[in-house]
């Protein structure tokens, strides 16, 4: 098995199969919950996680955040981005440099996406 691993949608996840990339098609959270479980048990180190499926399980996400180890990086899907994985990235840079240096508002198309 690959050190990275990729779980969402089949029709969004298949590209990465091309690049040697483990993949895990799941069609709802409860079902990525229980991969993202085995994955660890395997000690894969980066799951990239498609936006919606993570959104049912942003619980575990976070939890996994405090973990050096696997790093969860939230990817859009074939129909475009909810903003997920640039709001945690942008908290993670306020978090390290203490200052929103993206300059971000509510205004933000990510942000009203998720919204």
């Amino acid at each position: 098995m690959s050190n990275i691993a990729v779980i969402g949608d089949k029709d969004s996840i298949l590209c990465f199969r091309a690049i040697g990339v483990s993949t895990f098609p799941v069609s709802e959270s409860r079902e990525a919950r229980a991969v993202v479980r085995r994955l660890i048990e395997d000690k894969v180190s980066v799951i990239f996680v498609t936006e919606r499926i993570a959104s049912g399980m942003m619980d575990l996400i976070d939890e996994l955040a405090k973990e050096t180890l696997p790093s969860v990086v939230l990817i859009p899907d074939n129909q475009g981005s909810l903003g997920l994985g640039m709001e945690r990235i942008r908290q993670m840079v306020v978090k390290a440099v203490g200052a929103d240096i993206f300059g971000i508002d509510e205004e933000t198309p990510w942000n009203r996406a998720s919204s």
